[in-house]
């Protein structure tokens, strides 16, 4: 191969750098909202708010959703691995096995069912919505 085709724009990246580098957006987009917050002293955590950044990108049809899909998926497919430092730091805390800790277990699944429900109400009357607009 010549080596003006190895460096050729139309040469398409390997999946894995092209989500490496979605990623890199998203988290670039995390890390704009967070010097947002902190500096307009915004009583909104900057994940919260760059989540939001995206959506509205993404529904104006500023950011299209192959530009970052590959990215999300990817983050998604590691999400696991994102939590093992927190359940490595229950052995440190074994008061989160007493009566305490059966609180905070409750606590969380029904904060996680609640979540969870509010989910699919907004995904369906999201679809609901799609669905008229289209007739």
């Amino acid at each position: 191969m010549p080596a003006a085709a190895a460096i050729s724009p139309s040469v398409e990246p390997k999946p894995v750098y092209r989500a490496g580098m979605q990623a890199i957006g998203m988290i670039l987009f995390w890390w704009l909202a967070q010097c947002l917050t902190a500096h307009f002293h915004w009583p909104i955590p900057g994940s919260l708010l760059g989540l939001m950044l995206l959506w509205g990108l993404l529904e104006l049809g500023l950011l299209k959703l192959h530009w970052i899909e590959q990215g999300a998926d990817s983050l998604l497919r590691h999400l696991m691995l994102f939590f093992v430092p927190a359940m490595l730091a229950l052995v440190d805390h074994h008061e989160l096995f007493s009566l305490l800790g059966i609180k905070l277990i409750l606590v969380v699944l029904i904060s996680t069912v609640v979540v969870m429900c509010g989910t699919a109400c907004i995904v369906e009357i999201g679809f609901r919505l799609s669905h008229a607009r289209s007739r």
